[in-house]
């Protein structure tokens, strides 16, 4: 009995080791496929959520895989946060052993998060102006230039989202000076760029945060290898 009992706790114990080992294969090779298909300047941090891992493995789908991508540019705009969760990723362990080079890797969704620090949204504001990022919303201050005058504005800016990234537009203008400005938004509005996301995620939602706007995206059936 104490033989049986020993063997159990070692297999126990292999199987353990075995299935830690699987994991990190898996993750270290999705890590090189996505950086090498959506060009990231390193290898993101990847995590195979469930356990044992191995009963995922060999059913060939794994539930869910978080990517942490961190800080990349983005058509020359700086984005920071970059977080993804695939789901239903389908790649069979024995294929990704044998023939790596040759095996499809999907994922049926993906879900992320991207911000746009407030560094990156001053940088692109109008000249004069300061951005002001809360999670109560976003604001703009400073001074315009009118017929040649400094005229001190801040404003409460909408944000919208467009296919090719962000629309700030002034919803309420207040003017100092005593200067009268006709249509002080066109002073005001702006737009910042954001190129292709990882994972060819589109945009769903804007919400500010503190430090910047955080994005959430999503993609579906999405190809993990060139």
């Amino acid at each position: 009995m104490r033989k049986l009992l020993a063997f159990l706790i070692l297999l126990l114990v292999l199987l353990a080791i075995l299935d830690r080992v699987a994991v990190a294969g898996v993750e270290k090779e999705i890590a090189t496929r996505a950086t090498a298909r959506y060009d990231l300047a390193a290898p993101p941090e990847v995590t195979v959520h469930g356990v044992p891992f191995l009963t995922q493995a060999v059913a060939g789908r794994y539930d869910e895989v978080e990517v942490k991508v961190g800080a990349l540019n983005a058509a020359g705009v700086r984005l920071s946060g970059v977080d993804a969760v695939l789901y239903g990723v389908t790649a069979p362990l024995s294929d990704l052993v044998l023939r790596a080079d040759q095996v499809e890797v999907r994922a049926e969704r993906v879900v992320g998060t991207v911000v746009v620090p407030e560094a990156t949204l001053n940088q692109r504001a109008p000249k004069g102006m300061q951005v002001d990022v809360s999670p109560s919303g976003l604001d703009v201050g400073g001074e315009i230039t009118f017929l040649g005058r400094k005229v001190p504005a801040k404003a409460r800016m909408k944000i919208e989202l467009t296919e090719k990234g962000l629309r700030l537009i002034p919803e309420k203008v207040t003017l100092g000076g005593g200067i009268t400005v006709p249509d002080p938004e066109r002073f005001l509005r702006y737009e910042v760029p954001i190129g292709n996301l990882p994972f060819g995620m589109k945009f769903t939602e804007v919400t500010p945060v503190a430090g910047g706007l955080r994005i959430t995206a999503e993609a579906s059936d999405v190809p993990l290898q060139d």
